[in-house]
């Protein structure tokens, strides 16, 4: 076959699926939901007010159960070579952004709590139809030569926050990696509310604190 009639071909091919989506409504809002002036509701309640957990009610505990400060890159080696710390890399469940003030290292069981909400928040919200989901955390442990450059950006940055031991890290409302041709505003509100509930359940289970950081668009989590 020529290639002016498989161009031809084509052509009518994609006339007749324009066609068709214009006038099935039902499969165009399920393929491309932004042709719909309606928001699918999802009736999910927002936790986020309840992530209020404060760094001086749970500082103690978190240099107690953490790691000694990194004060460099050398002390986070030694960190990592004694098993105080695990390298946590990008996966299925969630992708691990490059950091500028911080290392993707935490404590073992930081990590458990992260894949444990990663698996939570996934299974959660393929209910919905949003199947495939990832999260996207933006911060772990610090070390105090990162103070500095951070506080240009973040004038709230803490000494005694638990990044500096290691047990904490933060996950980000505002972005997700779906699986769906294009996130509505109700998807994205229904991710940040889930996320927030899985985080406040396992906080009711006495597993982590966690605070809902409005300036830096993340939930700060802390493992217990």
């Amino acid at each position: 076959m020529r290639p002016s009639i498989l161009l031809k071909v084509f052509s009518v091919v994609i006339i007749f699926t324009a066609i068709f989506f214009v006038f099935n409504k039902k499969a165009r809002n399920h393929l491309f939901p932004y042709f719909s002036k309606r928001c699918l509701e999802y009736k999910q309640k927002d936790f986020s007010r309840k992530l209020n957990d404060r760094i001086v009610d749970y500082s103690a505990e978190a240099k107690r159960k953490g790691i000694k400060v990194c004060k460099d890159d050398r002390d986070l080696k030694n960190r990592i070579s004694e098993g105080k710390l695990v390298k946590v890399k990008s996966g299925k469940r969630y992708i691990v952004e490059r950091m500028t003030y911080s290392s993707p290292y935490v404590t073992k069981e930081s990590k458990i709590l992260l894949d444990e909400i990663a698996r939570r928040f996934r299974d959660k919200v393929s209910q919905k139809g949003l199947k495939g989901a990832r999260l996207i955390v933006t911060s772990m442990t610090r070390k105090t030569d990162n103070l500095k450059s951070l506080r240009k950006n973040n004038r709230n940055s803490s000494e005694n926050s638990p990044h500096f031991y290691g047990n904490a890290f933060d996950i980000t409302y505002k972005r997700f990696i779906v699986r769906k041709w294009m996130l509505t505003n109700c998807d994205r509100k229904y991710l940040k509310d889930a996320l927030g509930e899985v985080i406040w359940q396992l906080r009711e289970e006495k597993r982590c604190f966690a605070t809902y950081e409005r300036m830096q668009n993340c939930f700060h989590v802390v493992a217990r």
